[in-house]
Parts: C-alpha cells; sequence; structure tokens
C-alpha cells in the first residue's frame, strides 16, 4: 500500500464529516449514510484515499488542476507570498506586485483588446461581477433599460445568485426564487439529445437564431448582453455544431449586444488553445476565468475586459461599487502566475494538442463501439460519451434521466476511476498533463465501468428505451 499521511480511522472522519460538513449539490441524509469518499493526497493524475486506493482522477478535481497534482514549485510560491505579504486588498487606491503582474500576463494571454482584469475569488463571484459590469457600462452609455442578459437553458455560470441565474439549470432554479430579474434563456446547441430529424448544421442555425427572436421580441433597446461557455461543461461538455458560434457572433455584432464567453472551464488549456473562443471563433468583450487559472492550487477568479468595456466604466467620473475582500489576493494571484509560467515553459498547451489529445481522441471514439454508447465527442481534454438503448434513433433510457448515469459513475468510483455523469452522458476532462500510458488506464477502467454497467442494466431490465 502507498504510505499514506497519518490520519483517524475512515469511519471516523466520515462520522465527523457528517456531523459537521455540509457539502456542496449533495443529499446530506443520503451522504450521512453512506460516508464520504475521504481524499488524503494527489500526485500528477492520481488522488489516494483513506483507504490507500490509487484514484485516476477523469474529472481534474472539479475541471480545474490543469498542471497536475502535487508540485511542489507551485507550493514553495504560496509559502514565500505567505511570508512576503499574506494578504492585503485592492481597495482604497491600493494595488500589489502579484495582482498588478498576474493582471499583465493574463492581458498578454487574453486574444483582442481583452486588456483589463477585475478579480474575483471564483467563478461564480466573477459572473455576478459580469451582471454588474454590463448594466453599469449601458447606464454610463446613457441606456440604463439595457438591462437584460440572455443566457441558454442547461447553461453553468456558477452556484451563487446571480450566476446560477445565468446558468439555465431548473434544479438550480427551483431552489431560492431564481431566476433574478432581467435574466432569460433561451434553446441550447444540444444536438444529440434535441436535434430530432435536423442535421447538425441546421439545428445548430436554428438554436442561434433563437437568440435573434429573442432580442427583437424583448427589444434591443432592453438587451445588455449575451452569455455563453464556448463549451458547456457542467451541462454535459455539449459540443455545439460548427455553425452555431459564427452565427451567434453575426447576431452579437448585428444588434450590438455585448457577447461574454464563460471561459471557467474552457480557459488555459482545456481546449487545446488558451481560451475556448480561440477555439470556437468567438470574439467577446468579457471572459470569465477561473479553475484553471491557478490550477485549482488556490481559489482565484476573474473577468477579462475589453478596452471599450473598461474605458466606458473606468472613465465613467463614478466609482463601479462593486468587489471582494479577496479580490486579487496576493497568495492566490502568485499562484496563478507561476501556474501560467508552468503552462507555457513546459509547453503544456503543445502536450495537449499534439501528444494527449490526439492518442486520447482516438481511444475515446473507439468507445462509441460499446453497445451502451451513442456518441463519444472530445475538444481538447473535455469529452462526453452519450449512453443510449439504442444508437440508431438517440434513444433516451425509458427509466428516469440520470439513472443509468448515475450507475456508471458508481461503477467507475468503485473501479478507480473518477468519471462524472450528467443525466445519462458520462463526462471527462483530466488534467493537461496527463500521458498516453494514462490515457491507456483511464480507457481501460471506463470501459470495464462500461461492461459492468451494460451487464448491470440488462441484468435489471433497464435496456430499454422511453
Amino acid at each position: 500500500m502507498t504510505q499514506i499521511t497519518n490520519h483517524l480511522p475512515t469511519k471516523e472522519l466520515q462520522a465527523l464529516d457528517a456531523a459537521h460538513h455540509m457539502h456542496p449539490f449533495t443529499e446530506g441524509a443520503a451522504l450521512a449514510r453512506k460516508g464520504a469518499r475521504i481524499i488524503t493526497r494527489a500526485k500528477g493524475v492520481y488522488l489516494t484515499d483513506s483507504e490507500g486506493h490509487q484514484i485516476l482522477d477523469g474529472m481534474a478535481g472539479l475541471w480545474c488542476v490543469n498542471v497536475g497534482y502535487g508540485r511542489k514549485d507551485l507550493a514553495d510560491v504560496a509559502a514565500r507570498q505567505i511570508e512576503e505579504l499574506c494578504y492585503y486588498n485592492t481597495f482604497f487606491q491600493t494595488s500589489h506586485v502579484p495582482a498588478i503582474a498576474l493582471a499583465a500576463e493574463i492581458a498578454k494571454l487574453a486574444p483582442g483588446d481583452l486588456n483589463h482584469v477585475f478579480y474575483a475569488g471564483s467563478g461564480s463571484e466573477a459572473n455576478d461581477t459580469n451582471i454588474r459590469l454590463v448594466r453599469r457600462y449601458w447606464d454610463v452609455k446613457g441606456k440604463p433599460e439595457k438591462k437584460v442578459i440572455i443566457s441558454r437553458k442547461n447553461a453553468y455560470h456558477g452556484s451563487t445568485m446571480g450566476g446560477a441565474s445565468l446558468g439555465g439549470m431548473s434544479p438550480m432554479h427551483a431552489q431560492g426564487g431564481l431566476p433574478i430579474p432581467d435574466i432569460v434563456h433561451v434553446g441550447q446547441p444540444h444536438w444529440w439529445a434535441e436535434g430530432g430529424d435536423m442535421t447538425p448544421e441546421d439545428f445548430g442555425l436554428m438554436r442561434a437564431r433563437e437568440l435573434e427572436a429573442k432580442i427583437e421580441e424583448l427589444g434591443a433597446d432592453r438587451v445588455a448582453a449575451f452569455i455563453g461557455e464556448p463549451i458547456q461543461g457542467a451541462g454535459g461538455v455539449i459540443v455545439p455544431p460548427a455553425t452555431y458560434w459564427p452565427e451567434i457572433q453575426r447576431i452579437c455584432d448585428k444588434y450590438g449586444i455585448l457577447l461574454i464567453a464563460d471561459e471557467v472551464i474552457t480557459g488555459f488549456g482545456r481546449t487545446g488553445n488558451w481560451f475556448g473562443s480561440q477555439t470556437m471563433g468567438i470574439r467577446p468583450h468579457i471572459m470569465t476565468i477561473a479553475k484553471g487559472l491557478s490550477s485549482g492550487y488556490a481559489p482565484i477568479g476573474g473577468s477579462i475586459i475589453c478596452d471599450e468595456v473598461h474605458d466606458t466604466v473606468a472613465g465613467s467620473g463614478d466609482d463601479f461599487n462593486h468587489g471582494y475582500t479577496y479580490s486579487g489576493h496576493p497568495v492566490a494571484a502568485a499562484v496563478a502566475l507561476k501556474n501560467l509560467e508552468v503552462l507555457q515553459e513546459e509547453r503544456i498547451l503543445d502536450h495537449v494538442k499534439k501528444v494527449a489529445h490526439p492518442y486520447l481522441m482516438e481511444r475515446w471514439q473507439a468507445l462509441a463501439d460499446h453497445p451502451l454508447v451513442g456518441e463519444a465527442k472530445l475538444v481538447g481534454l473535455m469529452g462526453s460519451i452519450a449512453l443510449t438503448p439504442d444508437k440508431a434513433t438517440r434513444a433516451k433510457f425509458a427509466s428516469e434521466a440520470g439513472t443509468v448515469g448515475l450507475r456508471c459513475r458508481e461503477r467507475c468510483f468503485a473501479n478507480n476511476l473518477v468519471m462524472r455523469h450528467v443525466g445519462d452522458r458520462m463526462i471527462i476532462s483530466p488534467p493537461l498533463v496527463i500521458t498516453p500510458s494514462e490515457i491507456d488506464v483511464l480507457i481501460e477502467r471506463a470501459t470495464k465501468s462500461l461492461d459492468e454497467c451494460y451487464a448491470g442494466l440488462k441484468s435489471d431490465g433497464l435496456l430499454v428505451a422511453a
């Protein structure tokens, strides 16, 4: 067994966890009965739990540990910064070196005239910032009625009141009286599930033009912005048809509304480019960032803002009355800056493009031959497979949505692979440093899990189309 740090026995840790720790997106009572899996260490692409199991993390934490776990260089930077300046705020006309240096580096990497950074502690906070920012922008421009932000059903933009409102997930909206006013949603470009008999190309155009119809319904004088993930992540790694984003860009340009690209998942190498906007050919006015910015080593997020929006708001003559205690936290900023250095000096994006993506693409697409899999999609190092009882018709299961996906996820966990399910889709987002031999392990464990799930469904009579 791999040596692990001394700790209480697993059962005692689980009991303490259940007694005092309220988990996100979790049915607490059910977890208390089952007991949480306790992660104690991590290195590279592998996690170690309190029982000593080695688990391949196919999700890079929550889409974020791009450079892999356990890097001493990032830990050393954090320790050094804590000793030098553990904290200071960026209010009151004050700044500090890590925040300044990181903003300059982000501006250098970002495309076009995205030259300004407003810091937050997470992607959720950053999207709350974006709501305030775009409404303030139009207010300064003399158009205070332009407040409506259009998003998409099944989008994910965080779990704060603002972020969850921008997102289009009905289970989140059902709790807490969401969405907040002046946020509306149009259909998602999810051809596999919703395209019917249309070609992907025609479906992509149709879904994009729902944005135009909504703008005309509301009135362009009321619409402030459209927000979208270049590739929907938490919604199931939904890769839009090739026709979708060019049409969205045309519509935003035509009606003069701001385009916000939520790059929390797709930023910093996940799609093989620095930003998913570059992969999908988008020209946003604002990009939301977090996760891969620090590879999850420290909590940090932000909004990258174009010159026009920044200059308008900054030059208004009034304060932008918005910010967070930890905006540009010096330790988080220093760690993020080192993370960006690692990505560049170790040519990790080249590794994604030339090594990891081509090899994973070959192995991942082969999963479509499995009798349970109808579709296998991969962009960079974010992928999904659609589970179906009938490939030819792209059928849904007769069981409640997510039943089969959950069973498959449980088999993955049992086989020491972290692969998430979203409904009846399975998704991956491994660390960008994953090697071909580690990809082989991922595929081997995924295939075993699919086989076991398929056998269980047959045994229980659940291989039935709706």
